[in-house]
């Protein structure tokens, strides 16, 4: 296996699991009691609002200073 193909594994083994547990945390949750013993394991329901909402800010910077870049760099070879 080569290296490409183990970091293209490696990565999508990290999503599928990020996107599990928290499929769990915000879906399946809720409905399981407050006393039961799989509530240590996540954290308040609250925090999973925030951090959407943090990856959603930080996905949109970083695709629009590639962006800017991208247009910088294109403005430079024009001239």
């Amino acid at each position: 296996m080569e290296l490409v193909d183990r970091i293209g594994l490696i990565l999508t083994l990290t999503n599928l699991s990020i996107f599990t547990y928290y499929t769990f945390w915000v879906i399946i949750l809720p409905f399981v009691d407050n006393d039961h013993f799989v509530h240590k394991y996540f954290l308040p329901q609250e925090y999973a609002i925030l951090i959407s909402i943090y990856a959603a800010v930080a996905l949109i910077c970083f695709l629009s200073i590639c962006i800017g870049y991208v247009m910088l760099e294109s403005k430079k070879k024009k001239a």
